[in-house]
């Protein structure tokens, strides 16, 4: 299966009840390899932050 957002995308992520991350807007830098458990994950940017986080797909919303 594909993933849902193409690279270059504006996404919104919200994180975890116990993340620490930064909800808001980001940039998916690139595709990861699909999980075992068929789980989507990417590499995602925000323009506040001078490096990558990882982010499920179910963590992740397009931009409205």
């Amino acid at each position: 299966m594909m993933h849902k957002f193409p690279v270059g995308a504006s996404v919104y992520f919200e994180s975890g009840i116990a993340s620490g991350a930064a909800r808001g807007l980001y940039k998916i830098m690139r595709h990861l390899p699909v999980e075992r458990d068929d789980r989507r994950m990417y590499r995602i940017k925000s323009a506040a932050e001078t490096f990558e986080r990882t982010a499920e797909e179910s963590q992740l919303a397009r931009e409205s």
